[in-house]
């Protein structure tokens, strides 16, 4: 295995670089649109929920054919070019044209875009270091990922604060360049294309199984039952701290929603790295459960205070679930269609299923926040994480199988 990697150092080398500039566009535009919307077009929380849950619905009926498409196509790099352009044409639109019809197209351009990039870099991931490597390659894209974001929003918030919050979106369309630039690094024939697709270490030829076989997997379902519920408890709580910056008299919204960003982005470098390396040796579900007990927690600090400084403190807990959960998820969902041949079209299924739970946290939140106030918005959600805790914590099986041929001297050298 060490061998293997040894040979491929241009291609991880690159896919490091790709993992940070891919985190400035694809997760780039969504607070910062909150806040465009809502401080430089005077949207009401209405309009941009319909906007929001409507780019998300795009996105999730894209999903599951993404994923199915991953499984088949070897151009897997091709893929992630031409989400780059999507999204950088999008960014460039809303920028240029901020009208109702015009951004709700380009972000459903971008969803759509979105849901390729994930499930491409595990699938090359898991391509390039095989199953003995995946934990820690995960967590790394994870570290990679975050210290990305860090750097971005730094960035987008002081162009919001210094050129206008227009230029945050031309911002993107630039690291767009960037990102097509390190996958074309990525050299194809360092790809497995097997283990891309859900095989095993050890398989010649792998068939991809279709969706009817994938959805008899009880596990796999409970699983994404599991993940529709956080993100539906989720999804809509950094909006609405964008939102509640926006309305907040003194200061600058972009600044402080750079900083909420930034707090959580900077728990997430060091924990990609260390849930990898934990992951590698123990059971996935007691460190899952981590990522789902803070959400509720981090739901009801929410209402305590308006003040901004309070609210960045607060994403130091979205840190912690949210990195916790972008490692584990993908890590679940491998040991689950192990030699199956349908690894992408499981994160697919899984990501419109989410994709759905996200959307409707959007529309749900807006209307709550405009009939009831933020802090019942606030509270909904913490309510709808309790239950996802409770979900994962009573149904949800250990998906982990115990190594039998792996020797803890082999594990400890696939770092890159």
């Amino acid at each position: 295995m060490v061998t293997r990697l040894g040979s491929r150092k241009q291609s991880v080398f690159a896919l490091d670089w790709l993992n940070v500039f891919l985190a400035d566009i694809q997760g780039g535009v969504g607070p910062f649109l909150v806040v465009y919307l809502t401080s430089s077009l005077h949207w009401n929380p209405a309009q941009v929920g319909l906007v929001m849950t409507i780019s998300g619905l795009a996105g999730v009926i894209a999903q599951t054919p993404a994923g199915a498409l991953i499984d088949q196509v070897k151009q897997k790099r091709s893929l992630i070019v031409v989400g780059a352009v999507l999204i950088a044409i999008s960014s460039i639109f809303i920028a240029v044209m901020p009208s109702f019809p015009i951004i709700l197209t380009a972000q459903s351009f971008t969803a759509i875009a979105g849901t390729f990039f994930g499930p491409t870099i595990a699938a090359i991931s898991l391509g390039l270091v095989g199953r003995q490597g995946i934990e820690r390659r995960i967590g790394r894209n994870q570290t990679l990922s975050s210290a990305g974001n860090v750097v971005a929003a730094l960035l987008a918030g002081l162009i919001g604060q210094f050129v206008g919050q227009a230029g945050i979106f031309y911002f993107i369309a630039l690291m767009s360049l960037a990102v097509i630039a390190c996958t074309l690094r990525i050299r194809k024939q360092d790809i497995d294309y097997r283990l891309a697709r859900g095989g095993d270490d050890g398989d010649r030829q792998v068939h991809v199984s279709n969706i009817t076989k994938m959805l008899s997997d009880r596990r796999l379902l409970i699983f994404a039952m599991c993940a529709v519920l956080f993100h539906f408890a989720n999804a809509a709580m950094l909006p609405l701290v964008g939102e509640v910056l926006a309305h907040h008299k003194g200061g600058s919204p972009p600044l402080f929603m750079s900083a909420c960003i930034i707090t959580a982005q900077l728990v997430m470098v060091p924990l990609g790295i260390l849930v990898g390396q934990r992951a590698s040796r123990s059971k996935r579900k007691p460190i899952f459960l981590l990522a789902f007990l803070v959400l509720p927690i981090r739901g009801v600090l929410y209402t305590l205070s308006d003040n901004p400084f309070f609210l960045v403190s607060v994403q130091l807990l979205d840190g912690i679930g949210a990195g916790i959960f972008g490692v584990m998820q993908l890590l679940v969902i491998a040991d689950l269609t192990k030699g199956t041949g349908h690894f992408n079209l499981a994160q697919g299924a899984i990501g419109a299923a989410v994709g759905i739970g996200a959307s409707l946290s959007n529309s749900l939140a807006g209307f709550v926040a405009k009939e009831a106030g933020y802090n019942v918005s606030f509270l909904s959600m913490a309510a709808i994480a309790a239950a996802a805790l409770a979900f994962f914590w009573f149904l949800m099986p250990e998906t982990k199988s115990t190594p039998h041929s792996v020797s803890s001297r082999e594990l400890a050298g696939v770092g890159e």
